[in-house]
């Protein structure tokens, strides 16, 4: 939140991109939709599904 708020979604991204958990990125989208800030940039909601949809999919395989 702190990123955007400064005005820097490249950096909000990144550090999606590198989140720990869906607890995370779902806090985060709770934290965005109370500042009214859900939609405000297309590409930060667009990264926040697609690392959701990376962390709650299933893996194919798992290393030993």
């Amino acid at each position: 939140m702190a990123l955007l708020r400064a005005g820097n979604p490249t950096a909000a991204i990144a550090q999606i991109r590198v989140a720990p958990g869906v607890r995370d990125l779902r806090a985060l989208e709770k934290a965005l939709a109370a500042a009214q800030l859900s939609g405000k940039w297309r590409n930060v909601d667009a990264a926040i599904s697609e690392s959701l949809q990376a962390l709650s999919a299933p893996r194919l395989h798992r290393s030993p």
